[in-house]
């Protein structure tokens, strides 16, 4: 016959003491967190700015828009070239697909292949690539410049 304990159960956990974290140096600079430090008598330490409550950065601003219009326009985005766009029609046509099966045999939206056939796409090698693999076409290197 198994023994019953005769008392009641005891916890041989260790209790845990919680306490606050150390304050951060990103915590200096919370008003709450100084204001409640000062309220405490601990020393606290304030810079004072130079440009303090003065309105001197649009000067720096209007340095920065003239280096913008100064510089270079950015380059236009690279475009489909029209010699790949027709090899992707023609290919797709040529397999008797529509542009829906394509699209999802090459695992994207209608909308990409679209995109693609009317030169509105910027090229993405990795499309490019499962295109050529579907289509059995070459659609990559320097064979299809405009």
């Amino acid at each position: 016959m198994p023994m019953r304990p005769t008392g009641g159960l005891k916890q041989d956990w260790d209790p845990i003491v919680l306490q606050k974290p150390k304050m951060k140096a990103q915590d200096l600079k919370d008003p709450k967190i100084v204001n409640q430090a000062l309220r405490a008598g601990a020393q606290v330490q304030t810079v004072k700015k130079i440009d303090a409550g003065l309105n001197k950065k649009a000067a720096t601003l209007a340095v920065n828009v003239r280096k913008l219009d100064e510089a270079a326009e950015p380059a236009a985005l690279e475009k489909l070239p029209v010699g790949v766009r027709q090899a992707i029609q023609k290919a797709r046509i040529e397999k008797k697909m529509s542009q829906a099966d394509l699209a999802k045999k090459i695992n994207e939206r209608t909308q990409v292949v679209a995109e693609y056939e009317n030169g509105k796409a910027v090229p993405n090698q990795l499309v490019l690539g499962k295109m050529e693999n579907v289509l059995g076409v070459k659609l990559r290197g320097k064979i299809h410049k405009s």
